[in-house]
């Protein structure tokens, strides 16, 4: 059985080798000047690791541990009695983020939903006082006008210190002469005639969904609903049309929304209209003004109905940044609506602009 052997000698110094190996393996812990220095090997010291409910009870002041909650190395500062991150720059910080792209606008004809905008949300770190300027870009909602329907615009988020944060305008609705959908952060619903079982438009993976497809022509000529970030579109049929896809619900405001829902689906007759989805889908009504997608919230428009295009146009994005307020430098462009939560501030910007940290 392999050992572990102790060595000490005058220099202060205590060598850990196991015998085994000889001459590799080996760990020198070195006490000099009230310092203490640990070498050898070529990989890695490994210090202790556990969730934030696993810290110490009673921690002492330079205690070193992993924050799995965090993903963050910490260590504890008694002066402060707190847990303080490691960071390479003290300047450092955590900048949350929403990006919402514009919904598609409905289907002509007896035409399908909307898709919604696509649905972006996560962080990244950014610097104060590094003059970085993030440059927002808040994209349209697809127009839908006579036999015109169209895909809403992207919107983004880029910096020189950032991979440029994209979502993709939502694809829309199928018409009822040439039902199949487009595809977009979520895809539209497909469009109904007599006899066509129309494809809807697919999402994209991580933004969206897809849209509800037809799956039987003639009766009403039900058209499918278009995708929102949190579901589907709904299916029509010959009998009813599809409901909008569900947004997703965001709190980076500090007040839970939905966004990014789809529109619902157009009918040829009846009142069983395709209802938009939660986060701005347009619903499929008798007047093209009760079907557009709410502005800002990247809902898909709703369908059109009686094959009278009226078609909903998709409602606008929105673009959402987050920060702590110590540090907010005020400097943006495009007028946000700037409001606090907490110890954090947000910029909501309803049009295109930038913030410089």
């Amino acid at each position: 059985m392999a050992s572990i052997k102790l060595k000490g000698d005058t220099s202060g110094e205590i060598t850990i080798q196991a015998p085994s190996v000889a001459g590799t393996n080996t760990v020198t812990l070195t006490a000099t000047t009230g310092e203490l220095y640990v070498s050898g090997g070529t990989e890695a010291l490994k210090i202790p690791v556990g969730t934030t409910a696993q810290r110490p009870a009673s921690p002492s002041n330079g205690m070193v541990r992993h924050n799995t909650t965090t993903g963050e190395p910490e260590w504890y500062d008694s002066a402060n009695s707190q847990w303080v991150i490691f960071r390479k720059n003290p300047n450092e910080y955590t900048m949350e983020y929403l990006s919402v792209a514009g919904g598609g606008s409905g289907g002509n004809g007896t035409g399908g939903g909307g898709g919604a905008g696509g649905y972006l949300t996560s962080s990244f770190i950014a610097t104060q006082n590094s003059g970085t300027v993030y440059t927002v870009t808040v994209g349209a909602g697809g127009s839908g006008a006579g036999s015109s329907s169209n895909n809403g615009s992207n919107s983004s988020i880029s910096a020189s210190t950032i991979s440029t944060i994209t979502s993709i305008g939502g694809g829309y609705g199928g018409a009822n002469t040439a039902g199949v959908a487009t595809s977009g952060g979520s895809g539209g619903g497909g469009g109904s005639n007599r006899a066509e079982l129309y494809t809807a438009g697919s999402g994209t993976t991580g933004q969206g969904n897809a849209g509800g497809n037809v799956i039987s022509g003639g009766g009403i000529y039900g058209s499918g609903g278009g995708g929102g970030a949190g579901a589907v579109g709904g299916q029509g049929s010959s009998t009813y049309s599809g409901d909008g896809g569900n947004g997703l619900q965001s709190s980076i405001t500090g007040t839970a929304t939905y966004y990014a829902g789809g529109g619902g689906g157009g009918i040829y007759s009846g009142t069983d209209f395709g209802q938009g989805g939660l986060g701005g889908g347009g619903s499929c009504s008798t007047t093209k003004a009760n079907n557009n997608g709410t502005a800002n919230t990247g809902g898909g428009g709703g369908g059109s109905y009686g094959n009278q295009d009226t078609q909903g146009n998709g409602g606008s994005g929105i673009v959402i940044l987050r920060m702590p307020t110590a540090n907010y430098s005020g400097t943006t462009t495009g007028s946000p609506t700037v409001t606090t939560d907490g110890t954090d501030t947000i910029l909501k910007f309803t049009a295109s602009g930038s913030y410089t940290a």
